[in-house]
């Protein structure tokens, strides 16, 4: 791929889960990372902007995948994967890491993203 593909990361509130996800691949040259909550309390509230500048979007569970389809239906959206990831672990804790890169990288990979 030519390009380094777009990858938006999304939990409710943008405080732990896909703020880790942003945090450890910031530095990844093989794709850019973005993150953003679906709670109007987020630390960075996701927008329309966003899922049109993501080539793909993970989310950690299932009804935020619905949320997003469901908000933003009016839009073309990108594939949306859901990493099931439950929200029990804080900011950068290291099962969380582990989990967030596994799970994205071999997305990434079957979905010929990198």
């Amino acid at each position: 791929m030519s390009k380094r593909p777009n990858i938006l990361v999304v939990c409710g509130r943008n405080k732990k889960r896909s703020r880790t996800a942003e945090f450890i691949f910031k530095n990844d040259d093989r794709f850019n990372t973005r993150s953003a909550g679906l709670s109007p309390a987020s630390e960075r509230k996701i927008s329309e902007n966003d899922l049109n500048w993501a080539d793909l979007v993970f989310v950690m569970e299932s009804d935020q995948r619905k949320k997003i389809r469901d908000v933003y239906s009016f839009l073309e959206l990108p594939k949306i994967e859901v990493l099931h990831i439950a929200d029990d672990y804080e900011f950068m804790d290291d099962e969380l890491v582990d989990m967030l890169k596994d799970r994205m990288i071999a997305t990434l990979k079957s979905c010929s993203l990198i």
